[in-house]
């Protein structure tokens, strides 16, 4: 099966929300379909790039995604790749614990 590409417009924005968010340089290595599911039914779906960074103590690798929210700005999510989060898959179930917790 093909792994899913991203423009490289859309990929320099994800360095940027990596830059932005973490401070660190990022390189990209490859994208990967998500999705994720919650009894039965799709929580999320989308492809998640993952990068190299460079500099920070434990974390070589950083997943991000972005996404056009209801007023139609774009938010760009990026997760260091340090326990628990270890895979493409984590990350985006990371993130969406984290959500659920700043949204109650």
């Amino acid at each position: 099966m093909k792994k899913p590409t991203a423009n490289p417009e859309y990929l320099d924005k994800l360095k940027q929300a990596i830059l932005k968010l973490h401070g660190y340089e990022a390189t990209y290595l490859e994208s990967e379909s998500i999705l994720e599911t919650f009894e039965g039914k799709t929580v999320w779906r989308g492809i998640v790039a993952i990068f190299q960074v460079t500099g920070h103590p434990t974390a070589s690798r950083c997943y991000a995604w972005g996404y056009q929210e209801s007023d139609g700005n774009m938010r760009y999510i990026a997760v260091l790749g340090v326990p628990p989060v270890d895979s493409p898959r984590k990350a985006v179930q990371v993130s969406i614990v984290a959500d659920t917790k700043q949204k109650s």
